[in-house]
C-alpha cells in the first residue's frame, strides 16, 4: 500500500497568493498576525467611540437639567407664593357637608368591581 502524506498539495500558483502565504505564516506565528490586530482594533475603537458616547450625554444633560421649586409651580416672577400648608387647607376643608360619591365609568369588558 501506499503511503499519503498529510501534506495537502498545492499548486505552483496558488501557493505564491497573499492568502496562501498569509496562511503559512499565521501557523508560525498566530499571535503576531491575528491577535495583536484583534486587540488593537478593540482598545482602538475604545478610544474612538468615548467621545461619540460624552457627546450623547452631553446632549441628554442639556435637555435634561434640575428644576427650581418656583419653576416646578410653573410660576413666575408674577404669580403668587404658594404655601402647601394654605393649600392643603383651602382644598380639604373646601365643602365637607356637601358631596356625593360617583364611580368611575368603566372600559367593555372590564369587571367593575361589584358582587
Amino acid at each position: 500500500m501506499a503511503v499519503f502524506t498529510s501534506k495537502k498539495y498545492m499548486s505552483q500558483a496558488r501557493s505564491n497568493t497573499w492568502g496562501a502565504r498569509y496562511r503559512s505564516a499565521m501557523a508560525k506565528h498566530p499571535f503576531l498576525l491575528f491577535g495583536l490586530p484583534f486587540l488593537t482594533v478593540i482598545i482602538g475603537g475604545s478610544f474612538v467611540l468615548t467621545p461619540a458616547t460624552a457627546v450623547r450625554y452631553e446632549r441628554y444633560d442639556r435637555k435634561v437639567r434640575q428644576m427650581t421649586r418656583e419653576e416646578e409651580l410653573g410660576i413666575g416672577k408674577s404669580g403668587r407664593k404658594v404655601d402647601i400648608r394654605e393649600e392643603y387647607y383651602r382644598l380639604a376643608y373646601k365643602d365637607l357637608d356637601n358631596w356625593e360619591q360617583k364611580r368611575v365609568k368603566r372600559l367593555p369588558g372590564e369587571p367593575d368591581g361589584t358582587l
